[in-house]
C-alpha cells in the first residue's frame, strides 16, 4: 500500500509542477536549449522564382541567450543583414527583426515586429504587427508571424492577413551543423 501512496504523490506533484509553467515559458526554454547551435533550413511556403532566398543556404544560429532575450541570426546565402530578436516579459513574448547593413550599422527598416497577446503554447507563438510596425512598413500593417518549436523543428512564419502573401522556413533541430561567421554588426 505504501508503494503506490509515493507512486501516486509523485505524479501529482509533477503534474503541478507542469502546470503551474505557463506556454511562453515552455517555449522559451525550449528555444534555449538550442543555444550556441545553428542548423539548417529551406522554404516551405511562398517560394517564388524571383524570390531573394529561392537557391540560397538557409542558415538560423541561436546565437545569444540571455534571461529576458534570446538573438537568433538568420543567414540567406551570404547575406547576414537579419536577427530575429525574442524577448520575454511578464509572460508575453515579443519578435522583432534586427536588419543591419553589410557596415553593422542599421538598415533603414528594422525592428519591425509584433508581440504575442497572450501566454500562448508551449510550441507556438504568435505575433501580430505592433504599432511600431505599421508606423515604419504601412503595408506590414495586417502581418502576423509565428513560430513553432517541436522535437524536430523550429519553424519561422509569416502571413500577411487580406493578401496571399505567406512565407515559411522550416530549420532542421535534428542536425546542427557548423555555426557561421558572426552576422553583421555583431563584433566577436
Amino acid at each position: 500500500m505504501k508503494k503506490y501512496l509515493v507512486v501516486f504523490i509523485f505524479i501529482v506533484a509533477s503534474t503541478s509542477q507542469a502546470q503551474s509553467t505557463t506556454g511562453s515559458e515552455q517555449f522559451w526554454n525550449k528555444l534555449k536549449a538550442y543555444c550556441g547551435q545553428s542548423f539548417e533550413g529551406q522554404i516551405t511556403a511562398g517560394a517564388t522564382a524571383n524570390d531573394p532566398f529561392s537557391g540560397k543556404k538557409l542558415l538560423m544560429h541561436v546565437k545569444s541567450c540571455e534571461e529576458n532575450r534570446i538573438r537568433i541570426p538568420f543567414y540567406v546565402g551570404d547575406d547576414k543583414s537579419r536577427t530575429w530578436v525574442l524577448t520575454l516579459n511578464n509572460d508575453v513574448t515579443t519578435l522583432k527583426h534586427d536588419h543591419r547593413l553589410e557596415d553593422g550599422t542599421p538598415d533603414k527598416v528594422t525592428q519591425y515586429g509584433g508581440t504575442s497577446s497572450n501566454a500562448g503554447l508551449a510550441d507556438i507563438q504568435f505575433f501580430p504587427a505592433d504599432q511600431e510596425t505599421c508606423d515604419l512598413i504601412g503595408y506590414a500593417s495586417t502581418n502576423v508571424w509565428w513560430i513553432t518549436v517541436d522535437e524536430k523543428s523550429f519553424t519561422y512564419n509569416l502571413k500577411r492577413i487580406g493578401s496571399d502573401r505567406i512565407f515559411s522556413v522550416s530549420f532542421d533541430t535534428t542536425k546542427p551543423v557548423k555555426t557561421p561567421a558572426a552576422p553583421w554588426g555583431w563584433a566577436e
